[in-house]
């Protein structure tokens, strides 16, 4: 691998950036017109652009980013996270090329975008799930018998959704005929696929995660992460590791998430993602994302294993250089998403000029933006500007720490979300990990006046 194409954008394409030229390899930046002037830009000893700010006519644009890697003499590319990263049918055109696709194989990819298929694949892996429907939800026959013998509340969720997208809860034997029929269009709408299924509803559920990272031979984890602080669904504060499961509930997810990975043949770093039931003290698949995450500064922290630097080696053919026994983990590390965005005005973008970006800095700190100051924040894409990543060696230092990193560090010229970080990381909640995934909207006042 000599030269590496980022179809991406913003933090993690700055991120890819860095991992690249550590490792000797040049770096192509694609950008839309918009940003042009961007970090990754900046960063990259190449940069082509592939259309105008909509993200389907640049970012999203199959041939506009083959054409590129083409241009500039690229040998693979590596899709970061969203946009192309868990795109199948790209995935097989970026090989076909003749160009090294930097992550798993596209069945892999196809089979575990398919929500219905992936939950039968976990069964068939040992790996534990919530009741539910075995596949896609036959509409023809009799719905309210298949809801009522998993019982209420329920859910009806998209079988290729992603992103909170597509689902929707079932209270009631009379609510479910409609429900289905609203969640398959909204899955249609989004996902061009009107197919759902069933699964049970979990009350003050945490998502807990396993990061698994494989070369096709050999399978690892790399610990398991805490995502349940969240709004409406997206992540908000991660930390690593999950807090508070019970050990034999740990290792049964971090054995079954790695048989996963075996069984599907996983080439590179994927995420198995879990909600846990702290009454019932069980836990229960929900998907696996055939991509890098967001979060994945978190693992790293506690591992010392620079994930895209693997990625890289295991695409270019080579092997893991770890088994399992090799991993140690150390200490805690919380990650939180700093956006764009101003969370006492309903989360409200904030595009503009950035006049200061300061982060804080001192031991266990490490802060991956994709903007510095002086850079805009366009309206065209998602808001995150970067991510604060706080490592300790033990939760409650972790805590302290990243009280006096967020405290220290200023961002001017957006509203951002780091005043809703210090009030989360403030709450007697989120320090005894009592905290689930509705949590944020169940506290009155919590987004500010206007929630």
């Amino acid at each position: 691998m000599k030269k590496l194409l980022i179809a991406n954008r913003g933090e993690i394409a700055v991120r890819i950036i860095r991992a690249a030229h550590e490792m000797g390899i040049e770096a192509v930046a694609v950008v839309s017109e918009a940003d042009r002037a961007s970090s990754a830009a900046d960063l990259a000893d190449e940069t082509a652009v592939i259309g105008p700010a909509p993200a389907n006519l640049s970012y999203l644009n199959h041939e506009a980013v083959l054409q590129a890697a083409v241009d500039t003499g690229a040998d693979a590319i590596h899709p970061g996270y969203g946009f192309l990263s868990e795109n199948a049918e790209f995935a097989r055109k970026v090989q076909q090329a003749g160009i090294t696709w930097v992550g798993p194989n596209p069945d892999a990819i196809e089979l575990m975008g398919d929500k219905s298929r992936a939950r039968q694949a976990a069964i068939d892996a040992g790996v534990p799930t919530l009741a539910g429907t075995a596949g896609a939800l036959d509409t023809s026959v009799d719905i309210e018998a298949i809801a009522d013998e998993i019982g209420y509340p329920l859910l009806v969720k998209a079988s290729a959704g992603g992103g909170g997208r597509g689902i929707r809860l079932i209270g009631s034997r009379e609510e479910v005929r409609s429900t289905v029929e609203v969640a398959q269009a909204e899955a249609l709408a989004a996902f061009n696929s009107s197919e759902v299924y069933f699964e049970r509803f979990v009350t003050r559920a945490r998502h807990v995660e396993v990061q698994v990272l494989g070369d096709g031979e050999s399978w690892v984890h790399l610990g398991d992460r805490d995502c349940s602080m969240q709004r409406r669904q997206q992540k908000v504060i991660e930390e690593a590791p999950a807090p508070g499961l019970p050990d034999e509930v740990r290792q049964r997810m971090r054995d079954s998430s790695v048989e996963l990975a075996r069984q599907v043949g996983y080439i590179g770093a994927g995420t198995v993602e879990f909600l846990y039931d702290p009454d019932r003290r069980e836990v229960a698949f929900i998907e696996m994302n055939t991509r890098l995450q967001v979060e994945h500064p978190i693992s790293e922290a506690i591992t010392g294993i620079d994930l895209v630097r693997e990625q890289l080696r295991v695409a270019a053919g080579e092997k893991l250089g770890f088994a399992q026994e090799d991993i140690r983990f150390d200490g805690h590390a919380f990650e939180f998403r700093i956006n764009a965005e101003d969370p006492d005005n309903n989360f409200m973008p904030s595009p503009g000029v950035i006049e200061l970006l300061e982060c804080s800095g001192g031991p266990g700190i490490r802060s991956d933006f994709g903007f510095t100051a002086g850079k805009t924040v366009m309206p065209f894409y998602d808001s995150l500007l970067g991510k604060l990543i706080v490592w300790a060696p033990d939760r409650d230092r972790a805590i302290a720490r990243a009280v006096r990193a967020l405290g220290e560090s200023r961002i001017e010229g957006v509203k951002t979300t780091v005043p809703l970080m210090r009030r989360l990381i403030a709450l007697d909640d989120f320090r005894s990990a009592q905290h689930h995934t509705t949590y944020i909207e169940s506290v009155p006042g919590l987004l500010g006046v206007n929630p």
